[in-house]
C-alpha cells in the first residue's frame, strides 16, 4: 500500500481519512480540490493533468478523490490500493449538510481561497445537491472501477460506514488493506 486513492462521494470524509491514512503510515498527502481549484472564482488549474501526473508517478502517495475526468484514469492506473468510503446516503447528508453549513456561516476559506456562499446552495453543484443527487451514479462508477481489469491488480478496501473505516485504520500495516467480503464486481 503505497499508491492510495480514497474515493466516495462528496462529503463521506475522503480528505479527513486520507490524511489520517497518510499521517499513519508517513505517505505524502495530496488533496484533489486544492490542485484542482487554484484561484478565486473556483479557477481550475490548467496544469492539473500535468501536476497529478507528476504526483502519481511518485513512489508513493495519497490522494482523496476518485479523480476529475481528466485525470481520472492516470490516477486508477497509478494506484496499488483503493479506500472506498461506501457510506448510506443519510450518513453522508449528514456530513456534507454540518460541513457545507459551517463553511458558509463562517466564511471558511477553501481552495483557492474560495468560500461557500449562502447563494451557492442553490447551484446543482453546490456539494449537498451533488451528493443527493450523485450518490447512486458515484456507487455505480466506483463499483464498476474497481471490478475493471484495467486497473487490476488493485487492492479494494470497502468501508460502508464511519465506524468501520475507523477500525480499519487502527488495523496493523500488513492487515490493512485486505478486503472484507468479496472483490467488488459482484457489489450492490
Amino acid at each position: 500500500m503505497r499508491r492510495v486513492l480514497v474515493v466516495g462521494i462528496t462529503g463521506a470524509g475522503k480528505t479527513t481519512l486520507a490524511r489520517a491514512l497518510a499521517g499513519r503510515f508517513a505517505l505524502p498527502f495530496h488533496e484533489m480540490d486544492a490542485l484542482a481549484f487554484t484561484g478565486p472564482g473556483w479557477q481550475e488549474n490548467p496544469r492539473l493533468l500535468e501536476d497529478v501526473a507528476r504526483i502519481s508517478s511518485g513512489p508513493s502517495w495519497v490522494f482523496d478523490s476518485f479523480g476529475y475526468p481528466a485525470v481520472r484514469d492516470l490516477l486508477w492506473e497509478q494506484a496499488d490500493t483503493v479506500v472506498w468510503l461506501d457510506y448510506a446516503r443519510p450518513v453522508v447528508m449528514r456530513r456534507v449538510l454540518r460541513r457545507s453549513a459551517v463553511r458558509t456561516l463562517l466564511r471558511r476559506r477553501v481552495f483557492g481561497g474560495n468560500v461557500e456562499t449562502a447563494a451557492g446552495w442553490l447551484s446543482p453543484d453546490h456539494p449537498a445537491r451533488w451528493a443527493w443527487s450523485q450518490h447512486a451514479h458515484r456507487r455505480t462508477d466506483i463499483a464498476g472501477r474497481c471490478a475493471d481489469p484495467r486497473f487490476a491488480p488493485l487492492e479494494v478496501v470497502r468501508l460502508t460506514t464511519p465506524r468501520a473505516a475507523k477500525k480499519w485504520l487502527r488495523t496493523p500495516r500488513a492487515a490493512a488493506h485486505r478486503p472484507t467480503g468479496p472483490r467488488p464486481g459482484g457489489l450492490g
